[in-house]
């Protein structure tokens, strides 16, 4: 709970300077950051800080954390606010200066405060590295790998304007339709494997509520329903390509 207080303190502030910068998606550059935020206040806390899982998971969280942040604040930097946001904005009119307090930042504070049960919880209980810890390791470097190259291969392909109004679909764009979303929402079962002791199987709610989130409101389908509008290639795509779970065969189908 003492965690709480800090991240609604931080979204506040970020609160303030969106309504300088007229920009409320720099919400999303905060969002890898807040749990790196709670995982070393709960770290500064606890008494079994030495652990070497929980040393491991700090990194873990770390390390996904700020390459989001900062993946995030370059595709952002010196753009408009992202469509999202300006669509709420337009939405609520005068008062958007005083609901996005509570619609944005204390709601994804509070998301994050959630999310992050099982990184704060296990540190409150004794843990050894075992299989399971490499088990959850590697799934988590599988989502970390989909979710870096997937975001690097979008980056380059958008920087080169002869791919302008058109779509990537090779890499492992060609595998799954949302390679990013899939290595995130990977990434979380990866931490919760890694986290679990006998006292913390119960927050199993965190790595299915994230994908919950990124299937059915914050990822895939805002994503799916702005390049449906956009891209007329965009329905072939969708018959040939998985929407969240890679198709290995495409793999082989490429090749031949």
């Amino acid at each position: 709970l003492s965690t709480l207080v800090p991240i609604l303190v931080c979204m506040a502030a970020l609160w303030i300077l969106s309504l300088l910068l007229k920009n409320t998606a720099i919400v999303d550059i905060f969002w890898g950051l807040g749990f790196v935020l709670i995982f070393w206040l709960t770290y500064a806390r606890s008494p079994l800080n030495q652990q070497p899982k929980t040393i491991l998971l700090g990194l873990m969280v770390t390390i996904w954390g700020f390459r989001l942040a900062i993946h995030i604040l370059y595709r952002n930097i010196g753009k408009a606010e992202d469509a999202r946001y300006a669509q709420f904005r337009a939405n609520n009119g005068v008062n958007w200066w005083w609901s996005s307090l509570f619609k944005v930042f204390v709601l994804q504070g509070f998301l994050i405060w959630i999310i992050a049960a099982p990184i704060s919880i296990m540190q409150a209980y004794p843990s050894v590295i075992g299989p399971l810890t490499i088990l959850g390791f590697l799934i988590w470097t599988l989502g970390f790998l989909f979710e870096t190259i997937g975001d690097l291969q979008l980056v380059r392909f958008k920087s080169d304007p002869t791919n302008k109004g058109q779509l990537l679909t090779s890499g492992l764009w060609a595998l799954t339709r949302h390679p990013n979303y899939f290595g995130d929402a990977t990434q979380w079962w990866g931490f919760w494997i890694v986290s679990l002791t006998l006292g913390t199987w119960w927050t199993i709610f965190s790595p299915i509520l994230i994908t919950f989130l990124l299937l059915n409101f914050s990822g895939v389908p805002i994503t799916e329903k702005m390049l449906n509008n956009k891209n007329p290639d965009y329905r072939h795509y969708v018959k040939t390509v998985p929407k969240f779970i890679p198709n290995l065969i495409n793999i082989s189908r490429r090749h031949k």
